[in-house]
Formats: C-alpha cells, sequence, structure tokens
C-alpha cells in the first residue's frame, strides 16, 4: 500500500512536469483506476488521447475502465476505434469480444474472440472467452478444445477446470470431468460449487462414497443452500443408506419447503424403506408443487400399484403420460395394472402403443400376449409371443456377442490374434448384426495382412453402424 501511494504521487508529479506527454497521463490512469478512482482515471485517459489520438492503446485502455464504469456503449466505441487504428490489435479483438458476450450478441463476440485467440494464441484468457461464446451457440465439442487448450497454458485457472468438467460431464466423458473437477476444487477448496460439481461426476459414476465427501464438505461451506444438502441425500440413497438419506431430505426440505424435487426425493427414499403411506404423502406434494414432473407421477403410480390402489395407480400413470406423451414405461405399467383390473380392452390400447414407442421391450410383447389371450384373440396372442421370444433371444445373442467381442480384443491385445480371430467370429454367430464384432473382426484380419476379408468387414460395420470407420492403415 505504501509503494501505491508513492507511486501515485510519483505520477502526479510526473504530470505536472510533463503535461503534455500522453505516457504521464496513461500511466496515472491506470494507477487511478486501480485505485477505484475511476472517473479520475477517465480523465487522464482521455486526457491522453487528446494528445496521441492515434495510439490505439489508448483507447483500449479507457475502452477497459468504461467498462467498470458500467458503460458499455462508449467502451464499445473505445474498443472500435482501437481496431480501427489497428485491426490486428489482439487484446482490442478479446476486450470488445467479452463485452459483446456479455451483452448476449453471440455472433460479433465470436469473431472478435476467435481473431483474439488467432492473433495471441498464448493468452488463455481468449480461449476461455471463445470457449464461453462457443458453448453459448451449443457448439459443445469446439468449446471443449478452446477449454483444455486454456488450462495447458494456466492450468491455475479454476473458472476454466470448472467449465471444462462441466461440458466433458454433459458430453459423457465423466472421468475426465472429474479430473477437471479435481483440479477446481484444489485451486479453489473453499468454494462450495467445486466441491459439488466433483459430487454429481462422483454419483454419475456411482461413487456414493467420494460423492458424499464432496456434498459434506459443500454443506459445510455453505449450510443454507437445500440443493447441496439435497444431493447429499441423494448420495446417501445411492449407497443405501436409506435413513441418513430420508435425514438429509428433511433437513433440505426445512431450508426449500416448496421444492417439488426435494419431496420427490424423500417420497423415493421413504418408499425404499418400505413407508409406503408417508412416501405417498411426499409424492402427493411433489406432484401438487410441480405437476408436470412426468416420474413423480410415475413413482407415485408404483407405489399405489404395490399398496393396492389400482384405480389411483391408473390415474398416476395417465398424469405421467400427459406430461410425457413418449413416456413407454408409463404405457406398460398402465396396461400392466389395467390388466389386473380386468380392463382387457384399455390395456391392450396402453400396452401397443408402449410397443409402438419402445418395440424392442420383450415383457411388453409377452403381457400383451397374455390379454390378447383373454380377449380370445389366439393368432394375435401367438404373434405376440413369437415378437417377444425374439427380441428376448436377441438380446441373450447380443450379450453373448458383447462378451465375445470383450474376450477378443483382450486377445488381440496380447498378440493373440488367432485366438481373438475365433472369438470375433463367436460373435457374430451370436448377433450377426453386431457391429463391433465385425469392425473388430476387420482389425484382426489387417493385422493378418488379410486386407480384402478385413474391408469386407469394415463394409459391414459401417453398414450397421455409420459411426465405425475403418483405422487408417500403418505405412510400411
Amino acid at each position: 500500500k505504501k509503494d501505491f501511494h508513492g507511486a501515485l504521487r510519483e505520477s502526479q508529479e510526473a504530470t505536472r512536469l510533463a503535461p503534455n506527454d500522453s505516457e504521464t497521463h496513461r500511466t496515472l490512469g491506470r494507477i487511478l483506476d486501480f485505485s477505484g478512482e475511476v472517473v479520475s482515471a477517465i480523465g487522464e485517459l482521455r486526457r491522453a488521447i487528446e494528445l496521441e489520438p492515434r495510439r490505439a492503446e489508448l483507447h483500449d485502455d479507457l475502452g477497459t475502465v468504461l467498462v467498470q464504469k458500467s458503460d458499455p456503449q462508449s467502451a464499445a466505441a473505445e474498443f472500435s476505434e482501437a481496431l480501427r487504428l489497428q485491426p490486428d490489435f489482439a487484446q482490442a479483438h478479446f476486450h470488445l469480444g467479452v463485452l459483446r458476450y456479455q451483452e448476449k450478441f453471440m455472433e460479433e463476440a465470436a469473431q472478435h474472440l476467435q481473431t483474439a485467440v488467432q492473433l495471441n494464441s498464448a493468452d488463455p484468457g481468449g480461449h476461455y472467452y471463445f470457449a464461453q461464446v462457443l458453448k453459448g451457440k451449443g457448439e459443445t465439442d469446439a468449446a471443449i478444445r478452446e477449454l483444455q487448450d486454456c488450462v495447458a497454458l494456466k492450468p491455475a485457472y479454476p473458472d476454466a477446470q470448472n467449465s471444462l468438467g462441466l461440458l466433458l460431464q454433459h458430453s459423457g466423458e465423466v472421468e475426465q470431468a472429474i479430473k477437471a473437477f479435481r483440479q477446481a476444487v484444489k485451486l479453489q477448496p473453499e468454494n462450495p460449487d467445486a466441491h459439488n460439481n466433483l459430487g454429481l461426476a462422483f454419483l454419475q459414476t456411482g461413487d456414493g462414497s467420494g460423492a458424499i465427501a464432496e456434498f459434506q464438505t459443500a454443506v459445510h461451506l455453505r449450510p443454507d443452500d437445500s440443493g447441496y444438502q439435497g444431493n447429499l441425500g441423494a448420495a446417501y440413497l445411492q449407497v443405501a443408506d436409506f435413513d441418513t438419506a430420508i435425514s438429509e431430505f428433511e433437513g433440505a426440505l426445512k431450508l426449500s419447503p416448496q421444492d417439488a424435487t426435494l419431496h420427490y426425493d424423500l417420497g423415493l427414499a421413504l418408499k425404499l424403506k418400505d413407508k409406503l403411506p408417508e412416501a405417498v404423502a411426499e409424492l402427493h406434494q411433489a406432484a401438487e408443487l410441480d405437476p408436470g414432473q412426468a416420474d413423480v407421477h410415475y413413482t407415485l403410480g408404483v407405489t399405489l400399484w404395490q399398496q393396492g390402489d389400482f384405480a389411483a395407480a391408473a390415474e398416476e400413470f395417465r398424469a405421467a403420460i400427459h406430461a410425457k406423451p413418449d413416456y413407454a414405461e408409463a404405457y406398460y405399467t398402465l396396461g400392466t395394472v389395467l390388466k389386473q383390473e380386468g380392463e382387457l380392452q384399455d390395456a391392450a390400447a396402453a400396452l401397443r402403443e408402449a410397443i409402438r414407442l419402445q418395440p424392442d421391450s420383450a415383457g411388453t410383447h409377452t403381457t400383451l400376449a397374455t390379454v390378447l389371450r383373454q380377449l380370445g384373440d389366439a393368432q394375435g396372442a401367438a404373434a405376440e409371443s413369437r415378437a417377444g421370444m425374439e427380441i428376448a433371444k436377441q438380446k441373450t445373442g447380443d450379450q453373448a456377442a458383447l462378451f465375445a467381442t470383450n474376450s477378443g480384443r483382450r486377445l488381440r491385445n496380447t498378440g493373440d490374434i488367432e485366438g481373438a480371430i475365433s472369438q470375433f467370429h463367436a460373435a457374430i454367430s451370436s448377433s450377426p448384426n453386431y457391429a463391433a464384432a465385425h469392425f473388430e473382426l476387420g482389425v484382426a484380419l489387417r493385422q493378418q495382412g488379410k486386407s480384402e476379408e478385413a474391408q469386407e468387414e469394415f463394409r459391414k460395420a459401417a453398414e450397421l453402424d455409420p459411426r465405425l470407420t475403418p483405422p487408417p492403415s500403418r505405412k510400411k
């Protein structure tokens, strides 16, 4: 602080001795800005510009201070003038891009930030904000790449690590997301959001114990956050500690009594403890608070069905379908309940709709076969029974094919190509349309030098799954 005041006095003296030197006014403006004297800083920077109006960096400096003064229009004008004077000024592109991003002008923000990154690829901030714009435009893969560049340049960038973790998590790359979240927690151990994000990632991978530790830290850091406490309850639910889960959900509801999700979670925990009347009460509360949540109605329907209240259960399944018209499982369970109620025509209609939405459900075909048989439709019942058996057989074959393909991969990795090929053929025998087996067989055949046979397997794999493309051939 002593040095700062000394610097301020020296800079003021410099401007007194050289009142027509733009650099002295610029330096004083920066020091005043640092001290929070924004208005005085603006005055000094404007004086610097009066003395040298064609210095692009002066306009950029003034723009950054005007942003702090909440004058985005004037700030944008200064950044634009800096770029008119010096079109390849990376910092001005960065500042204008960030400003446009904050104003939600995504296209213009993207243009300036992309240019800033191209002009100065070593600036982690450019990559970070360009990633935020790309994320806002829905270009997730490109945003991930920018954030990876950002943290490679500056690993100690907690916001970037956290943002990268969230995007990776939403893209299904949970293990990589956990690495990023761990870095964020390491950099900001007192940030409850960082612990919460890491806990959610652990929860997604089934690591309930890891999730509990992170949520406990988040709750300790911010004890009045019902969301953190609810997540802690969910983690206890995952490790089957139902009593503690119930306690956490009840504690969260004291903080947020109108939170439908918390009532639903508590109802689910009570249901798992076989406390069905209490579970029904909580689920009813959740449904009243948020009638559009299909899963709430579905779980309430299942619980009422378990209690033997078939009519009320059917109404809840219908409510779930109303909230989510493509809810195949709700149609199936509704059909099952109506079958038990003897409402066979309605049961058949619900089951047919379930099959339309999810045609590969063996159980639904089998249940419909039973209903049709009771209705006297022997031919229809036989057809549905055959369909159910074929689907079950196919799924069994797919499971066998998956096992054989994984076994073949392991053998190939140990150098046993013949053994691997045998396993891949076994997989194809179990499930002729199992794309991964054809693809892996192609890889193994190529390793044996059987190029034509390999290409044929790659062709079959691509027909079955266009995402599978042959790996590049090794150069001899």
